[in-house]
């Protein structure tokens, strides 16, 4: 996945008051999604596969990582 060139989107649950923003980055081409930090985005991406991506949602759904 080409990040550099990435066109990426902020959470809507992302706001300018917290810690915590993010953004993800979607490849069209290969169903890819790149994760980082907002206000930190040279600390490091997450990339995740098309399967990953979606066994990432499910369990999100199925809240598997509230607090």
């Amino acid at each position: 996945m080409d990040i550099a060139n990435a066109k990426w989107r902020k959470s809507s649950f992302s706001d300018n008051s917290g810690p915590y923003c993010v953004e993800v980055a979607v490849d069209s081409t290969t169903g890819e999604r790149a994760v980082r930090n907002t206000r930190r985005p040279d600390d490091g991406t997450a990339i995740f596969d098309a399967a990953e991506w979606d066994a990432f949602l499910r369990g999100v759904r199925a809240g598997e990582f509230d607090v």
